[in-house]
């Protein structure tokens, strides 16, 4: 049954999905390869600084060993010298801790990437299910731990061995050389053995780091469906999204319809077109749309400025360019400034007229550039 399942996971992960892997803490490590790092740290702070390393020591074991007449009979003895202690132990073991640390974060973030997952401190009781636990045991992974286990104890084991072989003599002269020369010894085979681990460990760590990486692409396979299903999910069904689109446009229009009244004038055609324009010359640079539509929106915008006494002026070369050139709540450009003009100056006049009660004004024709009516210069 896995196997089918597995069979179907043809296609490589997304990056939604690998995203979640990693929320919940699933990111690719070696830890073969992070140990050998550490190791291989720890063995060039034992060769480079054995010498201050010997130094720590002796002065270590120096205040364990020696005191004056005077320190003996201190009852602060014990607490200067614990405290002395700690300090050369800190001075000695920081620089190791510090190189190792670094190592060891280093090569996790280089399989992996930083990752930090609050899901992955969250206890796991179905990892205590024995069943479950020895399915693990015999999976692939089980089978493969096992391999790598019994080829780092070979293989290491042998290096080890051949190593304390080839330094048999300088082993069994350090028991009967002086104190520095033998810790001084000591410390080199210890570093001589460490580099050799490291450099084992870290080629099988390599290998282990190319199949951590080839496990987890694996393990996160999608199938066919799986990506559509995704696809879908963070696309948006398209019949939603349509409905979505559709209500965005209808409030869209009703929020239009709303500004139609704050117009000063409507710019027309006998029956296509509606352009609504507002003109406040201490707010404006230039007369701005704020409501525009064709056929039955347009019928709205007529019925709306009637009912609020805005003038309807008809000219149509004008309104199918400023529905052309103009989006909604945008100024006019600069090419309809003159006839957008003598349609304001018209409005003004036959407001005066009708405050009046002198004799309307002629209605202007203006002349507009037929380019910048676009494709609806024929309408």
């Amino acid at each position: 049954m896995a196997d089918t399942e597995n069979e179907d996971r043809t296609e490589q992960a997304s990056e939604k999905r690998l995203q979640e892997a990693r929320d919940k803490g699933e990111v690719p490590r070696s830890r073969d390869l992070s140990g050998a790092m550490v190791v291989l740290a720890g063995a060039v702070m034992l060769m480079s600084g054995s010498s201050a390393m010997y130094a720590h020591m002796q002065h270590i074991y120096a205040l364990g060993m020696g005191y004056s007449r005077e320190a003996l009979f201190s009852d602060h003895l014990t607490s200067q010298v614990l405290g002395a202690v700690m300090r050369e132990v800190l001075a000695l073991l920081t620089p190791i801790f510090a190189v190792t640390l670094v190592a060891a974060v280093g090569s996790t973030v280089a399989i992996g990437g930083l990752n930090f997952s609050s899901e992955a401190l969250i206890p796991k009781f179905e990892r205590l299910d024995p069943i479950a636990g020895f399915g693990r045991l015999f999976s692939l992974n089980g089978l493969i731990e096992l391999a790598k286990s019994l080829i780092k104890v070979l293989f290491i084991g042998g290096a080890l061995v051949l190593l304390l072989r080839h330094d048999e003599a300088s082993v069994m002269a350090t028991g009967g050389e002086a104190i520095g020369a033998g810790v001084g010894q000591s410390l080199s085979l210890v570093a001589h053995a460490s580099l050799l681990f490291a450099v084992v460990l870290g080629v099988i760590g390599g290998i282990d780091a190319v199949w951590q990486r080839f496990d987890f692409g694996r393990r996160h396979r999608m199938s066919k469906q799986e990506v559509k299903d995704e696809h879908k999910d963070t696309e948006g069904n398209p019949q939603m999204k349509g409905r979505i689109r559709q209500m965005q446009q209808q409030l869209a229009r009703r929020r239009m319809i709303q500004d139609v009244p704050k117009a000063d004038v409507i710019v027309v055609n006998p029956t296509h077109f509606a352009v609504a324009l507002r003109y406040d010359d201490a707010r404006m640079r230039a007369p701005r749309v704020v409501a525009k539509g064709v056929d039955i929106l347009a019928q709205q915008i007529r019925l709306v400025a009637s009912a609020h006494n805005i003038p309807l002026v008809e000219a149509p070369p004008l309104a199918r360019a400023l529905y052309a050139t103009t989006d909604l709540g945008h100024e006019i450009p600069a090419a309809l400034y003159v006839a957008v003009a003598q349609i304001l100056a018209y409005v003004y006049q036959l407001k005066q007229a009708v405050e009046r009660g002198g004799p309307a004004p002629s209605v202007p024709k203006p002349d507009v550039d037929p380019e910048l009516q676009g494709r609806y210069r024929e309408t």
